[in-house]
């Protein structure tokens, strides 16, 4: 029901509090809506960053959707849901809400149950609303209830094995469900494979649905019309093609409408209606134009995926005052370009992220040791598995948080057949503006069970090419985590070192506390040793563990022997982490020892404005992790020394 309350503006979506409000314009009064939701887009995302080219694309298909559709009763599932931004501004974030957008106490740049009664599934990775929004209409089927349920999905969503199986099941479950395939022809890079193509090819041929439209028409003017369309449907369906070529959707049982003007409301809110009156799963192909509204994100549209802030005007990004180390990602692309340029066995392998992961560099050099698969994870391993049977040495550049989408193979196609894949696992640790869905936590917990995986993450930049070295000869499968954004800020040698497997490093020798630390945070543990045995006396030694597995046992053990006090540091979960490897190691050595974990506490952590903003919020700030240790150390029993 319209709320007759809401009276227009010159500013329309400072008047927009709800779904109602965009109902009660006027046709006429739409493209101006547009163009307002469009400007603070970017006026919002060039001060915080985010999804900003896939959210320009579908303003108008968002307007659309909730002209025609009653949310929250009808329910929307946006694939990513990075694109649901537009969504946001029309039911009820707009204002303080949306201009914090990605910062602590604002929206957050994915959608999230929790949030908001309008957001029906949450996402933050790429294929799932296809399967989520069959369940949700299957659930609906089950309980008589007649609401409409749309699945959202871009085109690169049709690359990801979980939407194909989705898509398989269809017409098994449910009679009435709506697909809108937002074809822009990008996910986060250019669209690759046979999927991409085929899309551009209808896309490409607009007499399609005309066709098939005009033949339903001549059918139904027929006498028994209405049969006789059926009749055609059917025979169209068994014969595979009948007069044009039918399209894949309707191999599968969907009725296919498209390619239609992703940026015509008129022509977007006329299909969607016909969509609501279908006794059929319908798919409607809508084409848009990826980062319509802002020219930069046209022209570069694989960094305007997802920015960091930037100039509204140029689209360059917006410089820190700060010298700033060269990037992790771009350390592991230079060296592996480099390893590849001496070995041509060594190829990299991506899923969709070739800038992301730093692998560009490798394609752009030697094109032909480089393979984007698209948002295939599953398939990006299993391809990795069967190019290492033949002497390849693959390795695999991917984010930690999507590398959990192929547990399965790397258990059972890498690990179990002991085959020589290396991963490297960018954003390990926190990505604080994009949330739990995108926080790589948890990499340390389900890898370390794994038998004949070899488990680390480096200190710095140089550590982390010798690693890449190290792995790239190894025998078996190896993985390398490492945060996002800048390094420390060392120069990277001309030859790497080879690191023996399960060798940590001593930085700084003590006799009382002993610091294990990992990645990141080694640089902190040396601080706050340096920091304590200054202000307090206390001699602590600090180790760079390298390893979360194998652990270095022997080290551990005969550090045991003199300092009463272990702290483990770790950028990443305490269940199942590097702290509790040193705690298994030691109880299975039948060592009693105090052991202070430092880490991230077991719960999903929500996105903030930084890591630092973050850490300050779990007690994981250099003063609160100061202070744990030094509350640790006063309950720890000394060993009582003898006199001479």
């Amino acid at each position: 029901m319209n709320d007759s309350s809401f009276v227009p503006s010159d500013n329309l979506l400072s008047g927009i509090s709800g779904p109602d409000h965009v109902k009660a314009l006027t046709p006429e009064q739409l493209p101006a809506l547009a163009q307002e939701i469009r400007d603070e887009i970017i006026a919002v995302t060039s001060a915080t960053g985010g999804h900003v080219g896939p959210n320009l694309g579908v303003v108008e298909l968002s307007i659309a959707l909730h002209r025609i559709f009653e949310t929250p009763t009808d329910q929307f599932v946006f694939d990513v849901s990075h694109q649901g931004y537009i969504h946001k501004l029309l039911t009820g974030r707009n204002g303080e809400t949306f201009r914090k957008l990605r910062q602590t106490g604002g929206a957050s740049g994915f959608l999230y149950r929790s949030e908001s009664k309008h957001d029906a599934f949450g996402a933050g990775h790429a294929g799932t609303a296809l399967s989520a929004a069959l369940g949700m209409a299957t659930a609906r089927d089950l309980k008589g209830t007649d609401e409409h349920v749309v699945a959202v999905c871009g085109d690169a969503a049709f690359t990801c094995g979980v939407t194909m199986e989705a898509l398989n099941n269809v017409v098994a479950s449910t009679k009435r469900l709506i697909v809108i395939l937002n074809d822009n022809q990008w996910s986060i890079a250019k669209n690759v494979g046979a999927m991409a193509k085929y899309l551009n090819r209808l896309s490409t041929n607009p007499t399609y649905n005309k066709v098939h439209h005009d033949l339903e028409k001549f059918f139904k003017g027929l006498p028994g019309g209405e049969d006789m369309n059926r009749v055609y449907m059917k025979w169209k369906r068994e014969t595979k093609d009948f007069f044009v070529e039918s399209s894949l959707f309707e191999k599968f049982g969907l009725r296919y409408l498209g390619p239609i003007d992703g940026h015509d409301i008129e022509e977007l809110e006329k299909n969607l209606e016909f969509a609501k009156q279908c006794d059929t799963p319908i798919l409607i192909h809508v084409i848009t134009k990826k980062g319509k509204g802002l020219q930069a994100a046209i022209e570069r549209p694989e960094k305007f995926h997802g920015a960091s802030p930037y100039d509204a005007e140029t689209g360059e990004s917006r410089k820190s005052d700060a010298p700033i180390a060269t990037n992790y990602q771009d350390v592991f692309g230079h060296a592996l370009t480099r390893f590849a340029t001496q070995d041509s066995n060594i190829v990299g392998i991506t899923g969709a992220m070739p800038s992301g992961t730093g692998l560009c560099h490798l394609a752009e050099a030697l094109p032909e040791q480089f393979f984007d698969v698209g948002i295939a994870e599953e398939h990006a391993v299993l391809f990795a598995a069967g190019l290492a049977t033949k002497g390849i040495r693959p390795v695999v550049g991917i984010y930690s948080t999507f590398l959990q989408r192929a547990y399965d193979q790397i258990i059972h196609d890498v690990c179990l057949q002991n085959l020589p894949v290396t991963f490297c696992m960018d954003r390990a640790g926190l990505s604080a503006n994009d949330g739990p869905t995108h926080h790589g936590l948890f990499d340390l917990s389900y890898l370390r069970c794994v038998p004949n995986a070899v488990v680390m993450q480096p200190k710095d930049e140089d550590e982390l090419v010798d690693m890449l070295h190290s792995c790239i000869n190894h025998a078996g499968p190896a993985f390398i985590r490492y945060p996002r954004g800048a390094g420390v800020g060392v120069t990277i040698k001309d030859e790497p070192a080879v690191i023996p497997f399960g060798q940590a490093e001593v930085l700084r020798e003590g006799t009382q506390i002993q610091i294990w630390a990992l990645g990141p945070m080694v640089d902190l543990a040396l601080k706050l040793a340096e920091q304590i045995g200054n202000e307090e006396g206390i001699s602590v030694g600090v180790v760079n563990a390298r390893f979360a597995k194998p652990l270095d046992k022997t080290l551990l053990l005969k550090q045991t022997k003199f300092s009463p006090l272990i702290v483990t540091m770790e950028d990443h979960v305490i269940t199942g982490g590097f702290g509790s490897a040193v705690i298994e190691t030691l109880q299975e050595s039948n060592t009693l020892i105090s052991v202070e974990r430092i880490g991230w506490p077991d719960k999903f952590v929500e996105h903030g404005s930084s890591i630092d903003i973050l850490r300050e919020a779990y007690d994981l700030s250099p003063d609160a992790i100061r202070a744990r240790i030094l509350k640790r150390w006063s309950q720890t029993e000394k060993p009582v020394i003898a006199e001479a």
